[in-house]
């Protein structure tokens, strides 16, 4: 009698479990579960949605099956809701740092994303409240941002509806979200400049200071310097990267770099200096490149010394010829310069080298 109402217990207490459980299945409808995730910059954007389709409802969707403006969906506790921007749960979007959307500030974090559509415009919507099912417990106080843009139409159907990146920039890219026949776009932009400095001032503090070594305060300190930003404190790095402990090492990498930051901060004195430092530790190809680059910039009879030392040092070599072709070139003697470019010709190391000598020499052939 016991053991026929410990069977009976346990049968019914299963049962009540299995009355509660849920198995998993697809979505309801159709509806596809999707997510899409992209860098911008150093920021990661992802956006998870149910994908629901458009099932033959061309031209009735839009003010129809998504109702234009704020609706009481009657359910939930919201009596003015706007779409959901997708299917079933919130569709959920989120930012690892601070963005701007459509030029308007928002702070890094998951928003649940819904849109207020009308006819000649569309409002987004970020809401603080990610977690609720749709919009039927929308609140406009949970509101982070409200961004009006402008919807597109297109030919071709987008039979279930996506989102998808295009645009994209170092620090910025359209998210659009495709349905039917229309195409909502909105733009995402990041102050790439300050969160590459701050991650650079974050790494430096830590294993990345001392491995590889100098390598990382150079990185830093010519990103500082491509990028005309933060000259002050690039130099410091530069500085480092040149006679840090442990790390320090002089190099034409390392100080060439330092100089390239001092010249830009107005101390070109020192910067020559420093240059002069750096001539003599440099590669056939590092110096070679130097004296182009001064070439670049109109400081000829510079260039010319850096071409002629590097000849010196490495003489009768591809590039060091081509190097006093150049130097001679512009020193106006296009006869002396001559010979160094045949010279140059026969050690071409390609066809494309090969090319540009045989262009030099037409050139410095004409009377």
């Amino acid at each position: 009698m016991i053991n026929r109402f410990i069977t009976a217990t346990v049968f019914l207490c299963l049962g009540f479990q299995f009355s509660m459980a849920q198995l998993t299945t697809v979505p309801d409808g159709g509806n596809k579960r999707a997510w899409v995730g992209e860098q911008i910059g150093l920021t990661e954007v992802h956006i998870r949605y149910d994908r629901p389709a458009v099932k033959g409802r061309t031209d009735a969707i839009w003010g129809k099956l998504v109702p234009y403006g704020f609706n009481d969906p009657g359910f939930g506790t919201s009596k003015a809701s706007p779409w959901r921007a997708g299917a079933n749960e919130n569709t959920v979007i989120s930012f690892s740092t601070d963005v701007t959307i459509e030029g308007k500030a928002l702070q890094a974090g998951e928003y649940g994303f819904h849109i207020a559509v009308y006819e000649d415009k569309c409002t987004l919507i970020f809401s603080k409240n990610h977690t609720s099912w749709g919009s039927y417990f929308y609140d406009p106080s949970e509101d982070a941002l409200r961004v009006d843009v402008k919807q597109q139409t297109q030919n071709d159907i987008t039979e279930f509806l996506k989102y998808e990146f295009t645009g994209q920039t170092e620090k910025s890219a359209v998210i659009n979200l495709l349905w039917e026949k229309w195409r909502i776009p909105f733009r995402i932009e990041t102050d790439l400049v300050n969160l590459q400095l701050a991650s650079f001032r974050r790494e430096l503090r830590g294993e990345k200071s001392f491995i590889p070594g100098w390598q990382s305060w150079v990185q830093a300190a010519q990103y500082c310097l491509r990028h005309n930003v933060n000259l002050e404190e690039g130099l410091k790095w530069a500085e480092t990267a040149v006679t840090g402990t442990f790390i320090g090492e002089s190099n034409f990498i390392t100080l060439s770099t330092k100089a390239a930051l001092l010249e830009k901060l107005g101390q070109t004195g020192e910067a020559a200096k420093v240059m002069q430092q750096a001539i003599p530790l440099g590669s056939v190809e590092q110096v070679h490149n130097y004296g182009r680059e001064l070439m670049q910039k109109n400081r000829t009879s510079e260039a010319v010394d850096v071409f002629k030392k590097n000849y010196e040092k490495h003489p009768d070599t591809f590039i060091t010829n081509v190097g006093m072709a150049r130097a001679l070139s512009a020193s106006g003697s296009n006869k002396k310069a001559l010979p160094y470019a045949e010279k140059a010709l026969n050690q071409a190391p390609d066809g494309n080298a090969k090319k540009q000598v045989e262009t030099m020499i037409q050139e410095l052939s004409k009377k």
